[in-house]
């Protein structure tokens, strides 16, 4: 969970919404919350701004953002069920388990067929206890684990949860890329599934490519891009201005 506040008093929570971002690639969730925030201080307006569910930089799509008094259902939010589509890169692994790091451990694949990456697949589904990676913004002994990472620390004994793959559906195979769809329950991180999946295939792999397309009931065909979304706030804010003046 990730709350901005600004401001004290009732008048902050007057008003709320939930916004849905497609987040750009290699924009942290907070760059987001930090730039509807400063958009709406600019506008001369206060608002509690948060997130309801971390994308990582490398990951695009969904992003739901609340303010105001809509930020009391960000846990009812969080809790929901995830979808994503992606890809994942079979023949080498990287220590983020994404494209965030360098790859090594290249092996070849030539050698796996069809048949044995949607078996593999189908073994994923159910639930599951999974540590959090590395890099990765779960807490340790209050640091994020990966700024223990980015100085060469690696932490053992990370608390592992249940998780519940409900999905995982391979829609295209390119050797190396492996496309799929995922439908999880919350707290998973795709990062480790596209880990996991290349280990058990015992070539190694990492996520390659991610995208978010669904929050519970939410869809990112709705959302709108982060210049969109500020756009929209600064012509509510003069429109606003515009009625009191008249």
């Amino acid at each position: 969970m990730c709350i901005e506040e600004h401001g004290n008093g009732d008048a902050l929570l007057s008003q709320g919404d939930f916004l849905l971002i497609d987040k750009p690639l290699d924009w942290t969730s907070f760059d987001v919350v930090a730039k509807v925030r400063n958009t709406y201080r600019r506008s001369g307006l206060k608002r509690k701004v948060g997130h309801c569910g971390t994308l990582d930089p490398k990951a695009t799509g969904l992003l739901i953002l609340a303010t105001g008094r809509k930020t009391k259902q960000i846990a009812t939010l969080e809790a929901l069920d995830k979808v994503y589509d992606g890809a994942i890169k079979l023949g080498a692994m990287t220590d983020s388990h994404d494209t965030e790091s360098p790859e090594y451990g290249q092996c070849q694949i030539e050698h796996l067929t069809e048949n044995e990456i949607l078996l593999t697949a189908s073994r994923f589904i159910g639930t599951h206890q999974q540590q959090p990676p590395m890099h990765s913004a779960a807490w340790h002994n209050g640091k994020r684990l990966y700024e223990h990472a980015r100085k060469g620390v690696v932490i053992k004994e990370r608390k592992s949860k249940e998780i519940v793959i409900h999905r995982f559906e391979i829609t295209c195979i390119e050797l190396p890329l492996v496309h799929f769809v995922l439908h999880v329950s919350k707290g998973t991180y795709i990062r480790s599934i596209a880990h996991d999946f290349g280990v058990a295939l015992g070539v190694g792999g990492y996520l390659a490519s991610l995208r978010r397309i669904s929050i519970g009931e939410w869809e990112l065909s709705a959302a709108k891009t982060v210049g969109e979304t500020v756009e929209g706030i600064l012509q509510n804010a003069s429109n606003t201005a515009a009625g009191e003046g008249s």
